[in-house]
């Protein structure tokens, strides 16, 4: 549930009176905040909503807003952006991990594949803990992609929330052995074609800080 603005009010007055320093907090924010796919929802109500917690935190010390899930909220940014009032958290984490799969996609198709298709088979047990709307039956089998085709599924909501929410099994999987089976490849792969990698970054950061650059 959205956080009131009264709640917001409640939580900075009690941390100022009790003297605690702090530098953000994180309001729940009308609107979907999905992992990994840009915001769902009304953008005038969010811009309303934003407007009275911004007033908040302006109150009481001026610390930045940070958003839940706040990795690809493009439309949320170009809003605070023009507002151009206040600080926010703007986020990149989980994302950046997409764009480091795009660069693998880019570089390493058969890798890629592999990736996505164990990301589908635990994709039912990891969404669990995420809040999320991807159904996989709308990616297109990956074996049926053209290589030159599979980095376009980066482009995907549906593909990156499968691929954002099994990102921690993807990494700790391994094989007979005790061997990592994907990490060390995935990183063998960004250090044999970082220019690739960079680029992705780069394209990246570039969308999210773009709408505060006024």
């Amino acid at each position: 549930y959205p956080t009131t603005p009264e709640e917001h009010l409640v939580i900075a007055s009690e941390l100022k009176r009790l003297n605690v320093e702090f530098v953000s907090l994180a309001p729940r924010f009308c609107g979907d905040f999905e992992k990994g796919i840009d915001f769902k929802g009304s953008i005038t109500d969010f811009q309303q909503d934003y407007l009275l917690h911004q007033s908040i935190a302006e109150a009481y010390g001026g610390y930045k807003l940070s958003i839940h899930s706040g990795s690809d909220k493009f439309q949320v940014y170009e809003i605070i952006g023009k507002l151009g009032m206040g600080t926010v958290h703007v986020k990149t984490a989980g994302t950046s991990y997409l764009e480091a799969l795009r660069a693998v996609a880019l570089t390493d198709p058969d890798l890629f594949r592999n990736i996505l298709a164990f990301s589908l088979q635990r994709f039912d047990t990891d969404r669990k803990t995420y809040h999320i709307s991807a159904d996989p039956g709308q990616i297109a089998a990956p074996e049926n992609l053209k290589d030159e085709d599979l980095a376009g599924l980066l482009d995907n909501d549906h593909a990156r929330q499968v691929l954002h929410v099994t990102f921690g099994s993807v990494l700790t999987a391994k094989i007979p052995g005790d061997e990592l089976m994907f990490r060390d490849r995935i990183l063998s792969v960004l250090s044999e074609n970082i220019s690739v990698y960079e680029n992705c970054l780069y394209r990246h950061f570039r969308r999210h800080i773009k709408p505060f650059e006024r």
